[in-house]
Protein backbone atom coordinates (compact mmCIF):
# COMPACT_ATOMS: atom_id res chain seq x y z
CA UNK A 1 0.00 0.00 0.00
CA UNK A 2 1.43 3.27 -0.59
CA UNK A 3 1.72 5.95 1.60
CA UNK A 4 -0.05 9.18 0.93
CA UNK A 5 1.76 12.49 1.21
CA UNK A 6 1.04 14.72 4.12
CA UNK A 7 -0.09 17.67 2.00
CA UNK A 8 2.30 20.55 1.83
CA UNK A 9 1.13 24.25 2.44
CA UNK A 10 1.60 26.62 -0.13
CA UNK A 11 4.66 28.68 -1.00
CA UNK A 12 3.98 32.21 1.02
CA UNK A 13 2.89 34.84 -1.24
CA UNK A 14 4.85 37.74 -1.13
CA UNK A 15 3.21 40.37 1.30
CA UNK A 16 3.04 44.64 0.86
CA UNK A 17 5.52 44.77 3.65
CA UNK A 18 7.68 42.96 2.08
CA UNK A 19 7.13 44.61 -1.41
CA UNK A 20 7.77 48.23 0.36
CA UNK A 21 10.67 46.90 2.27
CA UNK A 22 12.67 45.52 -0.76
CA UNK A 23 11.67 48.93 -2.84
CA UNK A 24 13.05 50.74 -0.02
CA UNK A 25 15.97 48.96 -0.45
CA UNK A 26 16.73 49.15 -4.08
CA UNK A 27 15.84 53.19 -3.54
CA UNK A 28 18.69 53.48 -1.11
CA UNK A 29 20.44 51.29 -3.79
CA UNK A 30 19.98 53.65 -6.45
CA UNK A 31 20.70 56.73 -4.43
CA UNK A 32 24.49 55.75 -3.04
CA UNK A 33 25.02 54.74 -6.88
CA UNK A 34 24.01 57.76 -8.01
CA UNK A 35 25.53 60.12 -5.81
CA UNK A 36 28.95 59.58 -6.98
CA UNK A 37 27.59 61.23 -10.62
CA UNK A 38 26.78 64.09 -9.09
CA UNK A 39 30.11 64.99 -6.71
CA UNK A 40 32.06 66.61 -9.40
CA UNK A 41 29.14 69.43 -10.51
CA UNK A 42 29.65 72.88 -10.14
CA UNK A 43 26.91 74.75 -8.41
CA UNK A 44 28.50 77.97 -9.52
CA UNK A 45 28.07 79.44 -12.77
CA UNK A 46 25.30 80.81 -15.11
CA UNK A 47 22.97 78.40 -14.68
CA UNK A 48 24.08 76.45 -11.32
CA UNK A 49 21.91 76.73 -8.08
CA UNK A 50 24.63 77.90 -5.92
CA UNK A 51 25.05 77.01 -2.23
CA UNK A 52 21.05 75.96 -2.57
CA UNK A 53 21.51 73.45 -5.06
CA UNK A 54 24.18 72.23 -3.34
CA UNK A 55 22.31 71.86 0.43
CA UNK A 56 19.15 69.94 -2.01
CA UNK A 57 21.19 67.37 -3.74
CA UNK A 58 20.93 64.52 -1.60
CA UNK A 59 17.57 64.96 -1.68
CA UNK A 60 16.71 65.59 -5.39
CA UNK A 61 18.98 62.32 -5.79
CA UNK A 62 17.30 60.34 -3.50
CA UNK A 63 13.75 61.59 -5.24
CA UNK A 64 15.05 59.96 -8.67
CA UNK A 65 16.48 56.96 -7.03
CA UNK A 66 12.65 56.38 -5.74
CA UNK A 67 11.03 57.89 -9.46
CA UNK A 68 13.37 55.18 -10.53
CA UNK A 69 12.13 52.48 -8.53
CA UNK A 70 8.29 53.42 -9.50
CA UNK A 71 9.14 53.22 -13.07
CA UNK A 72 10.02 49.29 -12.86
CA UNK A 73 13.55 49.99 -11.55
CA UNK A 74 16.39 47.78 -11.42
CA UNK A 75 15.13 44.60 -10.61
CA UNK A 76 16.79 44.87 -7.85
CA UNK A 77 13.67 44.97 -5.53
CA UNK A 78 12.27 41.55 -7.49
CA UNK A 79 15.50 39.72 -6.22
CA UNK A 80 15.18 40.72 -2.88
CA UNK A 81 11.26 39.74 -2.07
CA UNK A 82 12.38 36.08 -3.86
CA UNK A 83 14.90 36.25 -1.14
CA UNK A 84 13.04 37.30 1.44
CA UNK A 85 10.41 34.31 0.48
CA UNK A 86 13.40 32.06 0.34
CA UNK A 87 14.14 32.67 3.94
CA UNK A 88 10.60 32.25 5.47
CA UNK A 89 9.99 29.35 3.38
CA UNK A 90 13.12 27.92 5.17
CA UNK A 91 12.11 28.78 8.69
CA UNK A 92 8.92 26.83 8.38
Amino acid sequence: MIDALPPQSPPPAPTARMRETAEAFEASFLAQMLKPMFDGLKTDGMFGGGQGEETWRGFMIEAMAKQTVQAGGIGLADQVVAQMLKMQEQSQ
